[in-house]
């Protein structure tokens, strides 16, 4: 916000004539520009459709007519910064292009600026010449901090509300916040307030839950909500140990300390062994939104809307930061990359490409989580060093792990596992995914509910000696993955 204020205040000072600044936030953009009009001795004007000319007296009378404000502009002799809301549909009329680029000529020797404030960037070409264009940032950290200070204030001796607020959970709710603008952070703090009449660690995951209404006004990627623990989790212990290690690398303290954000993680391994749940997990443990990108989305049949719509998607997860963005099952969304010259005229290679230089060059805080089934799809410019910090293989679980994973989804059953003979279904699973152990016991419920009583561990193990994992339909499959992730990869258990 401050670099923009002195980049915008240089321009106004050289006699830029005509500048564009992109944002839904108008009162926020405003405030911005009457500093400027201050600081440069300039009188701040601003002009709606709706209302004309603000305040009235500025002009010989108050009208809302684009032609007629443009020519005020140019009789008049204020030293002033006219601001003119909205202005973008006007300019698709050649009678009024014709007369802004008449005043362009007038503003260039004059002590007159006009700014365009609008959320809709639109340039007719006639104008790309003549026109500066400003972006107006969301709030940062130091801003949001305030905002939350300022509606805490009044409640801090207060003893209808309680506020718990250390320096870590402020440093966590102000990141939770980051990417949206004043007022949508205004109103989630607001409600997690009057929620409890307190606010404290209880409200983390609430206001990251808030965020999804921007995801959803998106429309390319998906939020998915923090329902998922690490301890939901069973196995991966190695995987585990390594993300409680960076759970704390996005804070100020680690940047203090020397240290950068952690780049991601790309996960391969066998079908139904965790990936997916890990992810949601990891977002659940560090707190995170978890952004899920699918590749499918990206692509339009427009010429240059799916390399558009990437660099949307990663506006939007940059804008979220600090944040997760999955991508599930990577080497589907980028398939085809060798041959897409000749069949989508090189789409998916420049979408692919976006994506990859992106992760490179990345500034803001966001993790990506990649997984992935088949590796022999995987693009190689995908696992070059510097891509992602460590790649793990997650295999089938060992028995110890199998009988975790039966333990977890018992009591997600709302059973008590020690009812069970867990021993003998993890020793019986032999070769099974977490996804087979899961739906053995699910048939042991359905059949258990047909006959009206409770299931048991001969259920489960009846349904177990019906199935054929995957390990086995799959067996050459699964064993070039183990011959490849040996010497190319961590092994998350």
């Amino acid at each position: 916000m401050k670099r923009l204020k002195e980049e915008m205040s240089l321009s106004i000072r050289a006699r830029y004539p005509l500048l564009y600044l992109v944002t839904s936030e108008e009162a926020r953009a405003e405030e911005m520009l009457e500093g400027i009009a201050q600081s440069s001795r300039k009188e701040l004007i601003v002009w709606s459709l709706s209302k004309g000319l603000m305040p009235s007296r500025y002009g010989d009378k108050q009208d809302n007519d684009p032609e007629a404000v443009l020519k005020h502009i140019e009789a008049s002799e204020k030293k002033a910064i006219f601001v003119l809301r909205d202005f973008h549909p006007f300019l698709e009329k050649e009678i009024v292009l014709r007369h802004l680029r008449d005043l362009i000529a007038h503003l260039k020797k004059s002590y007159k600026t006009v700014v365009l404030v609008s959320p809709v960037l639109k340039i007719p070409p006639e104008l790309e010449k003549d026109i500066t264009v400003f972006d107006l940032p969301l709030p940062d950290a130091k801003e949001l901090t305030s905002i939350l200070n300022n509606l805490l204030e009044p409640y801090r001796d207060s003893d209808k509300v309680r506020i718990d607020l250390p320096p870590e959970l402020l440093e966590k709710v102000v990141q939770a916040t980051l990417g949206l603008t004043r007022n949508e952070a205004e109103n989630v703090f607001a409600k997690a307030l009057i929620t409890g009449r307190q606010f404290g660690w209880d409200d983390l995951p609430s206001i990251i839950e808030e965020k999804k209404q921007l995801i959803r006004k998106s429309g390319i990627l998906d939020f998915i909500g923090l329902s998922t623990q690490l301890n939901q989790v069973g196995g991966l212990d190695k995987l585990k140990a390594w993300l409680k290690e960076r759970g704390r690398a996005f804070s100020v303290k680690a940047r203090e300390y020397g240290l950068p954000e952690p780049k991601g993680l790309l996960m391969l391994g066998v079908q139904g062994c965790g990936k997916s749940l890990a992810a949601k997990a990891i977002a659940a443990e560090w707190n995170l939104p978890l952004l899920r990108l699918d590749v499918g989305k990206i692509f339009d049949s427009f010429v240059g809307s799916s390399e558009d719509n990437m660099r949307k998607a990663i506006q939007q997860a940059e804008a979220m930061s600090p944040a997760i963005l999955w991508l599930d099952e990577i080497e589907k969304g980028f398939s085809g990359i060798q041959s897409s010259g000749s069949v989508d005229s090189g789409t998916t290679a420049r979408i692919f490409a976006t994506f990859l230089t992106w992760m490179q060059e990345k500034t803001k805080p966001v993790f990506v989580i990649a997984t992935a089934n088949n590796v022999e799809d995987l693009p190689p410019e995908l696992l070059r060093k510097g891509r992602f910090d460590e790649i793990f293989f997650i295999d089938l679980p060992q028995e110890s792990e199998r009988a975790t994973i039966f333990d977890i989804h018992i009591r997600l059953k709302q059973r008590e596992p020690n009812k069970f003979d867990i021993a003998a279904l993890a020793k019986a699973a032999d070769q099974f995914s977490g996804a087979e152990i899961e739906q053995s016991i699910l048939s042991a419920m359905y059949r258990a509910f047909a006959e009206d009583r409770e299931f048991t561990s001969d259920d489960v193990v009846q349904e177990i000696g019906r199935t054929v994992p995957l390990a086995v339909t799959a067996e050459e499959k699964i064993q070039y993955l183990r011959d490849w992730a040996r010497h190319r990869a961590r092994p998350a258990s």
